[in-house]
């Protein structure tokens, strides 16, 4: 039932968010985002999920999710939530070391450091298990020392480290197995390149290169042998959270339908009354509240613990919020003409940001694979 009905506190929650996400102006700018963020993180917002006892809220990932989702619906969304505190957060708040956990939990839940998230590489795509970024031990120092090359990884620049997905040998199987290693953005070594994008965004997307990148024992997150458990305890909530800015990126963009629909008047009459008009929005807002509600279950069963549960509603709350998302966004441009695409509302830059929801972090097609295979038991033609 908490599935479907929220709790009074998580109402107060959504509407306490709603308010503050609309005292600001869009952020279409760094400094804006920046404040903005500092704002949020003052208020509990961006270490809600994160343990008391490191200075976070001590809630999970339903409750930065909506925080996420309010944010995105009034048109300010903050990319870094998904990854700083839902992942990088989520990871060492579950599996770090204690000296972990006090260096940066305080640090990433009250928004003065930032870290960023590294998984895909060029030849990779969507396949972790082709990941070629590979740590090796130092035996005269214990030392780790890393190479390989990533892309897409976001906020980069404004990172203070990197959680890097590299993989180990196993001495046992000689077999490569996946780990995670948090990479000082000072380290030799560690260099970054902006990717132009056609994405107007705030936060910038990089390629990363470590050449030989050396990092002391405790730069591991973790079990050395626990391989996917922790990676998976990191990209579940990553899908959970893209979801969420799906869903708020498409309840913005049909606001503006909304209010541009009851006051566009055409033969005396607002367009809105037209069903042609009215009937594509009430469905794009129906195909939203559902995603919502899958990403609510993904979420709750997350926080409680169900990891294998979680897994397959988070990928069907991502690919249905990455598919309600795109259209609500084109019946919103749509609806306005070619008032759609002009600065004044807004919506032509989210007819781009909105595949970001299909493709990232993992495509819809992937999903389906997901499904096919782990829900439905059918073969693989991989």
């Amino acid at each position: 039932m908490t599935t479907l009905i929220e709790s009074e506190e998580h109402k107060s929650l959504r509407e306490a968010v709603a308010a503050f996400a609309k005292t600001h102006p869009h952020t279409l700018n760094a400094e804006d985002n920046t404040r903005l963020w500092q704002e949020a993180a003052k208020l509990g917002y961006i270490g809600v999920n994160l343990p008391e006892a490191h200075g976070g809220g001590g809630a999970g990932i339903t409750e930065l999710a909506l925080v996420l989702e309010e944010l995105g619906a009034a048109g300010n969304p903050l990319l870094m939530m998904i990854v700083s505190p839902a992942i990088c957060g989520t990871v060492i708040a579950r599996f770090g070391t204690e000296e972990q956990k006090r260096d940066w939990l305080p640090s990433l839940a009250d928004g003065t450091r930032l870290m960023a998230f590294g998984i895909t590489e060029p030849d990779a795509g969507s396949n972790s298990h082709r990941i070629t970024t590979t740590a090796r031990r130092d035996a005269a120092t214990g030392d780790w020392i890393l190479t390989g090359r990533k892309v897409f990884v976001s906020g980069v620049d404004i990172a203070d480290a990197t959680l890097i997905v590299g993989r180990t040998e196993d001495a046992r199987t000689g077999k490569l197995k996946p780990c995670l290693f948090i990479v000082p953005r000072d380290a030799p070594g560690f260099e970054r390149r902006p990717i132009d994008m056609e994405l107007n965004a705030v936060e910038r997307q990089f390629e990363l290169t470590l050449d030989d990148v050396r990092l002391p024992a405790d730069a591991l997150v973790g079990d050395e042998d626990a391989g996917l458990l922790q990676l998976f305890a990191g990209l579940n909530p990553e899908r959970v959270m893209t979801a969420a800015f799906g869903i708020g990126m498409g309840r913005y963009a049909l606001s503006r339908a909304l209010d541009y629909a009851r006051e566009r008047t055409v033969w005396k009459t607002p367009i809105g009354a037209h069903q042609a008009i009215a009937h594509p929005l009430a469905q794009a807002h129906i195909e939203l509240e559902l995603a919502r509600l899958m990403m609510q279950k993904a979420a709750h069963l997350y926080d409680a613990g169900d990891d294998i549960g979680a897994g397959e509603a988070a990928n069907m709350a991502k690919y249905a919020a990455g598919e309600a998302c795109v259209k609500a966004v084109d019946q919103a441009v749509h609806t306005l003409g070619g008032n759609g695409l002009t600065r004044e509302y807004g919506l032509g830059r989210l007819v781009t940001a909105s595949r970001v929801a299909r493709i990232a972090p993992v495509s819809r097609e992937m999903i389906l694979n997901y499904v096919s295979h782990q829900t439905l038991g059918l073969p693989k033609s991989y």
